[in-house]
């Protein structure tokens, strides 16, 4: 647990340059074009207080509180008209950008923090593919919350 734990202060200690990094990948991604219609600001923000907060993520947060989050997510962005598959895309981006860093940076002493690191990576599977799938149901929901209003509107006459 103590590598886990290295890795994640690792982590939490460059957010900044993880997350314009990452700002940077995203932008140059052809299966993330739509996310220029997110403001570059908030993308950055959203994915340093994740670097920034890991810990509290991976060790601290319940389920609930992934949720609530990525279901906010899901939902602006389909308001900011960035297609489902794009979102579920930059979340796997997040995370690819992550594990590269942490396979670049991050150093292995002994055979024994070999489990800490495996344990830490099951924590951070498990976050992301949590993440994708909250993000994914607040899409949706925003789509049906679309449809919902349009169909209000016919009805009315509008």
């Amino acid at each position: 647990m103590m590598l886990a734990y290295r890795l994640v202060r690792l982590i939490e200690t460059h957010s900044e340059p993880l997350a314009e990094g990452l700002l940077a990948k995203l932008q140059a991604c052809d299966k993330c074009r739509n996310f220029q219609k997110v403001p570059s600001h908030e993308f950055r923000q959203r994915v340093y207080e994740i670097y920034h907060n890991l810990g509290e993520w991976l060790l601290s947060k319940k389920e609930e509180d992934v949720a609530r989050r990525y279901t906010e997510i899901g939902h602006r962005r389909f308001r900011q008209g960035v297609p489902l598959s794009e979102l579920i895309w930059a979340i796997v981006l997040t995370r690819e950008f992550l594990l590269d860093y942490l396979k670049r940076d991050a150093v292995v002493e002994k055979p024994a923090e070999v489990f800490g690191e495996v344990e830490m990576l099951g924590m951070l599977e498990t976050f992301f593919d949590r993440a994708i799938y909250y993000a994914a149901l607040g899409y949706e929901r925003a789509h049906q919350d679309a449809q919902n209003e349009e169909k209000a509107g016919h009805a009315m006459g509008r």
